[in-house]
């Protein structure tokens, strides 16, 4: 196992390297589109079970099924946009359309009654979730492989993500809110709380912003190899089977995505329980559950915001940290801290609100003011879950930031290797595996909610052993996910000093390649020339 030391810090970026600041914007703007949708459709999907009464396994299974013709999917759009040549690029038109398809379909996927009951329900999300997965891989893999090839030094490669990270957390910023804001819907005739009439309100503008945001990298972004050759039809699906595998031979590639697996995944199984534990645990003492679902929303805004804002503040460090460290090593800092915040979770949840509190009071009254001191009341009695936050993103926010770089590094590797581009096929099968672990922790977190006797129709009034059990899986994963991921980070041996090295022998390669077409051009052009020569002699 190779341990060689970064020797970064001693780099400068070269002016032609650098991504001017405008397309650095128009690109982390697409994150806005990629991450609003992420952001949103994790928490709305609870109106599934809380709004419209669905079996939680049968949710899971909801969230299982779609994301499996996603990842099946992904190779295929990654391979046609590293395929494709057209006038206005390779990955332009898969991100302009998609983008509008995904906005269109994320809108009616949400389009659900009462009255139309459980069954219908279930099937008809199932089906919309299915055609918006098809569409917003038509634009998501196309646009991160996008990114891959806007610079290739190794350093802005980061600062790139680091960009892209940053315009992420908006989405982040607001979805903490979305049970809240769902729950402020009120039912025309009835004047109750109508929190699935918030879903239809809400995804409408969701598919809004996913259109407006995700066609501006494709109207304004550049492509760096925009201009390559023309590949080979023959057997496009042989082609297609044989660059998979050719992917998954790279060992470097293949330990990023088991990396990305396990942080990403533990800490969304994790996310399976955090709302459950906080409406039917910490507000266990409410008066009724549509309380303890209103103070729940609450905390869950004000946690998820606060997240988001603590994000945003380590992603903008992080390319220090990198260059400082080394993209590796970097992580040796970071995900320890994100262990510790997980960890700090077991005693972050209290309940401190009796049966006479304050706060179940305060929900009696109405008006903007009432709101703020709701929320001010639920931060004093909260504050040891925020201070949970810091430390949890330090994981998710490095991981994001340096693995995508990392994965740009990669496609230099196989440049050498195979002599093509492939930014496509690499960023398919990079999202196909956390696709798949998505898919995975939603199967598996539906059926571990059943497993703990969760039920529904109980409320407030659930089970001790099911609180207990919802807590220990909610901390516990994410931090066996992140032990296990620390020992394969070990076996990581790319450095900067190598990244710099396979990039001088790809660019040397690239230059040889020109010379030689220019030399053939020269010579089919002589031949030609004499070719007619000849034709005048014998005429």
């Amino acid at each position: 196992m190779e341990q060689a030391k970064e020797k970064s810090t001693h780099h400068i970026t070269a002016q032609k390297d650098r991504i001017p600041i405008f397309q650095k914007f128009i690109y982390s703007m697409g994150s806005l589109g990629n991450d609003s949708q992420a952001a949103w459709i994790g928490q709305m999907v609870i109106i599934l079970i809380l709004g419209l009464g669905i079996n939680p396994l049968w949710v899971g299974l909801i969230g299982c099924i779609p994301r499996i013709f996603d990842a099946i999917l992904d190779p295929i759009v990654g391979y046609s946009s590293d395929n494709t040549r057209t006038r206005y690029g390779r990955r332009r038109p898969f991100i302009f359309f998609g983008a509008i398809g995904a906005g269109i379909c994320y809108a009616l996927m949400f389009q659900l009654y009462r009255h139309n009951g459980p069954t219908f329900n279930s099937w008809y999300f199932l089906i919309f979730q299915i055609i918006f997965f098809v569409a917003f891989t038509c634009y998501s893999i196309p646009w991160i492989a996008l990114g891959y090839e806007m610079t290739p030094d190794h350093h802005e490669r980061t600062s790139l993500q680091s960009w892209s990270r940053v315009f992420a957390q908006v989405p982040w910023l607001l979805a903490p809110w979305c049970w809240a804001i769902m729950y402020s819907f009120k039912d025309p005739e009835t004047g109750n709380a109508d929190p699935v009439l918030g879903a239809r309100i809400v995804s409408i503008i969701i598919g809004l912003v996913i259109i407006g945001c995700g066609i501006l990298p494709a109207i304004f972004n550049k492509e760096h190899f925009a201009d390559l050759p023309k590949p080979e039809r023959k057997n496009p699906v042989k082609n297609l089977f044989k660059g998979i595998v050719t992917t998954f031979k790279n060992k470097l590639f293949v330990k990023i995505c088991a990396v990305t697996f396990l942080i990403f995944n533990g800490f969304m199984l994790s996310s399976t329980f955090i709302a459950f534990v906080i409406f039917f645990y910490v507000f266990q003492n409410a008066p009724s559950t549509d309380v303890a679902y209103a103070a729940g929303g609450k905390l869950l805004g004000i946690y998820g915001t606060f997240s988001a804002i603590c994000t945003v503040c380590i992603v903008s460090g992080i390319p220090w940290l990198s260059k400082k460290l080394g993209k590796r090593n970097a992580f040796f800092v970071t995900i320890p801290i994100s262990i510790i915040g997980y960890a700090m979770k077991w005693v972050g949840y209290n309940q401190t609100h009796p049966a006479n509190s304050e706060l179940w009071q305060l929900f009696d009254g109405h008006g903007f003011f009432n709101f703020l001191k709701i929320c001010a009341l639920v931060v004093r009695e909260h504050y040891l879950l925020l201070a949970c936050a810091p430390f949890i993103v330090f994981g998710l926010g490095s991981l994001f930031t340096i693995i995508l770089s990392m994965v740009a590094d990669v496609c230099d590797i196989d440049e050498l290797k195979t002599g093509e581009r492939r930014e496509g096929i690499f960023s398919a099968v990079y999202w196909w595996t956390v696709k798949l672990g998505l898919a995975l922790a939603s199967l598996i977190g539906g059926a571990l909610l059943v497993w703990t006797g969760f039920k529904q129709e109980l409320g407030i009034a659930q089970a001790a052993d099911t609180l207990l059990w919802m807590r220990i899986l909610d901390v516990c994963i994410p931090i066996v996910t992140s032990i296990v991921a620390i020992f394969i980070i070990r076996t990581i041996g790319l450095t900067a000093a190598k990244a710099y090295d396979i990039r001088m022998q790809v660019e040397r390669r690239r230059e040889e390649r020109r010379k030689e077409e220019r030399r053939t051009i020269e010579r089919r052009g002589e031949e030609r020339r004499g070719e007619e020569r000849r034709g005048e002699e014998k005429s």
